[in-house]
Order: structure tokens, then C-alpha cells, then sequence
């Protein structure tokens, strides 16, 4: 070993800064993360240990409960729209005769680069009860007016639209270039034995797009569940529409829980490892990696 250490050490030597980067902000915050989940801390006075009590009481609070049903509603509704809109939108731009492409690449793209603070004041202003535009609309077409943010059953639709507004650009272009390294000759084949453009779609464009899409999906699952800003700026009544990532910023930095804020991270990392193990399994099983 030392022997192997001494052959390369200028390889090592290169990679250091890298490795020392990560011992320091990442490998060494999630050991104490963990520790400190067993922990009851203020961030003040020294850690007392107290064992799987933070893990126990995580349970039996309703926060939680709400939180992670707010969390699984935003990752399933996200990942429907994210991916259906992304899509359909790389379809479009991906079409010979669309005009002013470069146009429409940049106009889609702007939303991603917009500060998502930001963008979540803005959404606020859209979703104001009584003056906001969304609502104008609405009482436009006869209907009544929503209290979006007011009400604990309608929370939930303003932080998950920020959210696929917000994400669905980065997801269409991902998709885009995955549509433009596909051969045309697959399609002129398929044309020439008579396949409809709906055939077209489901038999060759979506299985060579699989290994993209099962990415997308992976990448859109880490940024539902670690969703924060949206549902910070866009809080409804009591934990109506909070996320899991929110409540664990609140916890440990707002009512200076840290042992229990840590447990919530440490439940919020076993979450994203076992959607992601299950992903994986079910993409291996049919066959597709």
C-alpha cells in the first residue's frame, strides 16, 4: 500500500484538494449529522444523548406527518408535470420546422436561471387572494375566488406550480439533446412501413430516450424531496403545504432543535437512498441497465 502511495503520490498530490474538500463538507458533517440525531442540542450548551428518542418522537408528531405527505404529493405531481410538459416542449423545439429555434431555446430556458426567492415572491403576488392575477382569471370565466394560500386545502397547488415552472426547463433541454442524438434513419425507416407519428413516438423515440428519462426521474425525485424555497416563501396556514426539507430548517434553526433537526435529516437521506435503491431494482428488473 505504501508502496503503491509512494508510486503515485503526484496523482494523489493533484487529487488532494478535491478529497480534503470533501472530508471536510461532506464526509465529516454527515457523521456528525448522525450523531447528533441521537442527540438533544441547542447549538449552545454541549449535546446530551438521549438515544432514539428524537426518532421516537419524530413519529408521533404531526409535523412530520404532514410534511412528508406535502413532500410525496410535490414529488408525485412534480415529476408528472415536469416530465410530460418537458417533453412535449423538447418535442416542439425539436421540430424541423419551428422558426426562430434559438428564440424559443432561450425564452424557455430563462425561468430556470430566475433567483427562485425571487420567482416564489412573484408566484405570491399571482396567487394573492384578491388582487392577484390567477384569481383574476378565474372571476374572468364566472368562478369564484381561491384563497390559495390561505386555505390549508389549495397550499399545496402554488409551491408544486413554482416548482414545475421552475424545473422544466433544465428537464427540456436534457430531453432535447437526447432527441437530437437520435438518428433520422430510424424514423424514415418507421415511416416507410407505414408507422404513425404516435407509433413513431412510443416505439423508438421513448426506448432510446430511456436511459435519459430514468436520469431525469432520479434527478427530479433528489429536487422534490429536498425542496425548500418554494414552500419557504409560498408558506400557507400551519404545516399545510411544508415540506420535509422546511421542516427541518425550521426545527433546527428557527426553534434551535438540532439533535431533532439532524434526525430529520438523517430520515430525509434513508428516504432518498430507498427511492432511489427501488428505482434502480425495478429499471434492472426490466431489463433497461
Amino acid at each position: 500500500m505504501w508502496k503503491a502511495l509512494k508510486r503515485h503520490r503526484y496523482a494523489y498530490l493533484f487529487i488532494s484538494p478535491y478529497l480534503i474538500l470533501f472530508l471536510v463538507f461532506q464526509l465529516v458533517p454527515t457523521v456528525s449529522t448522525i450523531y447528533y440525531s441521537f442527540t438533544e442540542w441547542n447549538g449552545l450548551r454541549p449535546p446530551r444523548w438521549i438515544g432514539w428518542r428524537n426518532y421516537q418522537l419524530m413519529f408521533r408528531d404531526y409535523m412530520f406527518r404532514d410534511a412528508v405527505r406535502n413532500t410525496f404529493l410535490y414529488w408525485i405531481v412534480g415529476t408528472i408535470g415536469i416530465m410530460t410538459l418537458a417533453m412535449g416542449i423538447a418535442l416542439a423545439l425539436n421540430t424541423k420546422k419551428l422558426r426562430l429555434k434559438h428564440f424559443f431555446k432561450t425564452a424557455t430556458f430563462l425561468p430556470y436561471v430566475c433567483a427562485s426567492v425571487a420567482m416564489g415572491l412573484i408566484f405570491r403576488m399571482l396567487f394573492e387572494e384578491h388582487v392577484g392575477l390567477v384569481n383574476e382569471i378565474i372571476a374572468l370565466f364566472g368562478g369564484e375566488r381561491v384563497p390559495w394560500l390561505a386555505s390549508s386545502k389549495y397550499a399545496w397547488f402554488p409551491v408544486v406550480t413554482l416548482f414545475i415552472w421552475r424545473l422544466t426547463p433544465w428537464f427540456t433541454m436534457i430531453i432535447l439533446s437526447g432527441l437530437l442524438n437520435i438518428s433520422e434513419e430510424y424514423y424514415e425507416a418507421a415511416l416507410v412501413d407505414g408507422a404513425s407519428t404516435w407509433q413513431r413516438f412510443v416505439h423508438i423515440t421513448l426506448p432510446l430516450l430511456g436511459n435519459i428519462l430514468f436520469f431525469c426521474f432520479i434527478t427530479i425525485t433528489v429536487d422534490a424531496w429536498r425542496i425548500f424555497n418554494e414552500s419557504y416563501v409560498l408558506s400557507g396556514p400551519g404545516t399545510s403545504n411544508t415540506s420535509l426539507f422546511e421542516l427541518m430548517y425550521r426545527s433546527a434553526f428557527t426553534n434551535f432543535r438540532l439533535g431533532y433537526g439532524s434526525a430529520l435529516g438523517v430520515v430525509l437521506v434513508v428516504i432518498l437512498l430507498a427511492l432511489s435503491l427501488i428505482q434502480f431494482v425495478v429499471r434492472r428488473r426490466t431489463g433497461e441497465i
